[in-house]
This record gives C-alpha cells, sequence and structure tokens, in this order.
C-alpha cells in the first residue's frame, strides 16, 4: 500500500474535531500521518487535537487565511505518496481507506481514481 497522509482544515469546528480524528484512528488500513491545520480557530478546536497523544497527528496553526490556503498547508508538509482531505466535521466508516486504496490499485496509473485521492 502506498503511504497516505490525512489533511484536514480545521476552523472553528471543535464540537466534531473528535470524532473526525477517531474515525481515522479506527481505519482498518492507517494512514502515515494526519496532518491538521489549525485556521485561526478560536472555539478550542486546536487543543483538542493536541490532546491526542498519537505520534501520526501533527497540529500546525496558522492564522486565518480560509480552507483553501490551509489544506494547500497541509499538502505542503505531508510526506505520503497520496493525500486525503477529510473536513473537520465529517467523519469516514472504518473501511473507508481500506476500500479506496484497494481501488486506486485496480486502476491503471495515469487515471484520477477520486478528487480527494
Amino acid at each position: 500500500m502506498p503511504n497516505l497522509s490525512v489533511v484536514i482544515a480545521l476552523f472553528n469546528k471543535a464540537a466534531y474535531i473528535k470524532r473526525t480524528i477517531e474515525s481515522i484512528l479506527w481505519q482498518t488500513v492507517l494512514p502515515q500521518e494526519i496532518i491538521i491545520v489549525d485556521d485561526g480557530s478560536t472555539d478550542g478546536g486546536g487543543e483538542i487535537v493536541e490532546s491526542f497523544q498519537n505520534p501520526r497527528i501533527r497540529l500546525i496553526r496558522q492564522k486565518n487565511q480560509g480552507v483553501s490556503v490551509a489544506r494547500n498547508n497541509g499538502v505542503k508538509e505531508s510526506k505520503g505518496e497520496l493525500i486525503a482531505f477529510l473536513d473537520a466535521d465529517d467523519a469516514w466508516k472504518p473501511r473507508f481507506l481500506e476500500v479506496i486504496l484497494n481501488l486506486k490499485q485496480k486502476i491503471p496509473s495515469g487515471r484520477r481514481l477520486c478528487h480527494w485521492l
């Protein structure tokens, strides 16, 4: 399986970010890293991210510049061969990455699987 980085742009989604991160950590295939870019949140979301004592999770803080800048900064900091974006208020079912990565292996090189991978 190729190395995979998950990038999350976080802005004032403290009520959801714990569930979002847990949905990644509960995957049957774990990503190499989870990069969360706190885009100037004022609701304590960054502190919730810091409460996870997991070496896969990296928090980057920046002043508010918008979701596109946050995602782009996360991609710049990533180490994975593939990047998956997840919104800070969404969650994946436990086999999501396994299924997507298996599909990626079946698709001929040069063809896009989907917009987020």
